[in-house]
Order: structure tokens, then sequence, then C-alpha cells
């Protein structure tokens, strides 16, 4: 059954939602748009669930604009679990704007490490050179991680930018390449067939072996892309690397 938490209003216009999946888990929806505002209140609302230190509750999964929380269910149903988020305080999303960590991202665009780049010249009607120009003009947000462990959807693009995915996924991406799909962008962390258009490669790695967390960025932090040359790729590369195999 789904329940309507809360109903729109001028203080609070976002519907919160709730739908049961399966025996085992709880949809919570925000609204239905990809919105900064509507995402600043999916992560919230997660954190402030971590913060009940809840026993049972298995993986907490925020996204653009709902959370789905999966639990065990030995030690919960779905109507007490419904009950016990219904509990958490309302949010307002004019107080939920707090924003994380702010990245600055080093990517080589074009040639081998942006084989699409051209393309996506052509068809948003620029050169290259504006594409790359109009790319890292914008301070993303990191709305969500998905599709492999530690991949980042960014958003939002450039609407000049937006373009279709490809029409046939690559069986191959190298970790650290940039791509669009329509108003996102986003940054692979290991080599994984993909269709989204790749303009450039990063060479810092998304996902820390060594770091105190698994993966740079996280839902609310921010991302500025920032053009090098290839001698910077190179010299970043093997840091990285020397940094990887510390012990």
């Amino acid at each position: 059954m789904t329940t309507d938490a809360e109903h729109p209003t001028e203080e609070t216009p976002v519907l919160r939602r709730l739908i049961p999946l399966g025996d085992s888990a709880v949809t919570v929806e925000f609204g239905d748009t990809i919105d900064p505002e509507i995402n600043a209140l999916v992560i919230s609302y997660a954190n402030r669930i971590v913060e009940q230190g809840w026993s049972g509750i298995v993986d907490i999964v925020p996204t653009y604009r709902s959370i789905t929380i999966h639990y065990d269910p030995v030690q919960w149903d779905v109507t007490a679990l419904t009950d016990r988020l219904l509990t958490i305080p309302r949010l307002n999303p004019h107080e939920e704007k707090s924003q994380g960590t702010l990245h600055e991202i080093p990517v080589l665009y074009g040639g081998d490490s942006g084989p699409d780049l051209e393309d996506v010249a052509s068809f948003s009607g620029l050169e290259p050179s504006e594409v790359v120009a109009l790319h890292t003009s914008v301070r993303y947000r990191v709305y969500m991680l998905g599709f492999t462990p530690g991949f980042p959807y960014l958003g939002l693009l450039p609407e000049k930018l937006a373009m279709p995915r490809l029409p046939t996924p690559r069986p191959r991406v190298p970790p650290g390449s940039v791509g669009l799909a329509d108003r996102q962008t986003g940054i692979y962390p290991i080599e994984t067939p993909g269709g989204w258009r790749l303009i450039g490669r990063t060479p810092i790695p998304l996902y820390r072996r060594n770091g105190s967390t698994p993966f740079l960025l996280k839902p609310g932090d921010l991302v500025q892309f920032r053009p090098i040359e290839p001698g910077e790729f190179e010299r970043l590369s093997r840091q990285m690397i020397h940094e990887d195999h510390r012990p």
C-alpha cells in the first residue's frame, strides 16, 4: 500500500510518499523531477535515518528524488518501519540546502581520452573548445551514486550539451572517463560497458583503496571540472599510482 505521508503545501512543496517494495524495503519519494532542493531533502532525510541508529536497517540508498530503505524482515515489518519513518520531523526544502565537499576534477578532453567530443560539438553546433569551456563552466551537484559502485550522477549539464546516449554501448569504457547523457554528466570509476558520450578522462581515481571512505564523491558533494594538458594528465596519473601503493 502506498502512503501519502505529507501533502504539498506552500511551506513544504514536495510530497513524501512511502511505497513498500516486497517484504524487505520501503521507498520514500520526495518529488518527480531532478531538482537540487528535492535532492537536498533526500540526502538530509537519509542522514536523519542513519542518526536514529535503528537495528535491522541493512542499507539506505538515496537517489535523485527518493530513498530506498532496505531492512531485515525478521526485525521489521513494513507497517512498523513506516510508522517509525513518519516520526522523523518534517523537512523544509528551504532549510536543507547545506552543501557537501567541493572537488576540483582535472580532465584531459578530446582525443583518445574523449572520443565523442567532436560528435558532441557537431550535435550542439559548437567548436570542441567551446564544449570544453561550457562543460567546465558549471559547478555540478552529485545527485546520487549508482550504475556501478561509486559512479556519480552529476547535474545539471548545460542544455546546449544535452545529447542522447550512444545507440550501442561500448563494451569497455576506461576508468576515469567523463561522459554525457541527456542533462547529466558523470565519471566512470572502473572499466565497464557504457553508453554515455565520452568527452574526456580524469587521472583522479574515484575509488580510494587507502582512503578513510572507499569513494571520493558522495551525494550532496559538488564537482568542478578543470581542463588539463597531456603532460599534467601523465604526471597526475603517476602520482595517483604512487599514492595508491602506499602501505
